[in-house]
């Protein structure tokens, strides 16, 4: 990603991590995210019809900048790059998909979990990484140790962060930004409850 993107995600501090059921919600939350003070969301491909929503929001140009999440194959990375999203997110990253990306030439953030797929995610020049499932494979103290022989490297943690947990992350130098879902959690969308999503969205940018 470039230094503008980086830029960006720290400003934000926490990217709402979405798995959108009906597209047509798309706009109304992108708005009432940005309503809130926050200003990115990652919409992921967890659903039947995400890419549907994804094509909405990027036709809408609300201004929100639109990451997709759960890319896991070469098609995939092809179809946002044709649809001109802002950036995509793996949850890993294998030889053939990391191949992908730099060919779609869209800006990345290649998910990892152990020290040796950090590695192999700088010998390929990312300097940004997912850290995922952040919770289950250690934390903020597994944070704490890669950034030891690492400190180059910075992550996106993802998976398992609650609200109580985000200033924890955050406090970590190599801590760029942090992926919650509860910004926009299940019973809200469900519901449609904007302004309760808003709301949410106000509380992440007070942490």
């Amino acid at each position: 990603m470039s230094l503008h993107d980086v830029d960006m995600l720290k400003r934000s501090q926490l990217v709402p991590v979405v798995a959108l059921g009906d597209p047509d919600d798309a706009v109304p939350l992108a708005k009432a995210l940005m309503q809130g003070g926050i200003e990115v969301i990652e919409l992921t491909l967890r659903t039947p019809n995400a890419f549907d929503g994804i094509e909405m929001l990027k036709r809408a140009d609300t201004g929100i900048v639109l990451g997709v999440g759960t890319v896991v194959d070469t098609d995939q990375v092809e179809r946002c790059a044709d649809i001109g999203v802002d950036f995509i997110v793996t949850p890993g990253t294998t030889p053939r998909l990391a191949d992908a990306m730099a060919a779609a030439n869209v800006p990345a953030i290649p998910g990892i979990s152990t020290v040796g797929e950090a590695v192999a995610m700088l010998e390929r020049g990312y300097e940004l990484v997912k850290f995922f499932p952040a919770e289950a494979s250690g934390g903020v103290s597994a944070l704490k140790a890669i950034g030891g022989p690492l400190p180059q490297l910075s992550f996106m943690p993802t998976g398992g962060i609650g609200r109580g947990d985000v200033r924890r992350y955050l406090d970590l130098p190599n801590v760029v930004c942090v992926g919650g879902s509860w910004v926009a959690d299940k019973a809200s969308l469900a519901d449609r409850d904007w302004d309760a999503i808003t709301r949410n969205a106000e509380a992440a940018t007070s942490l």
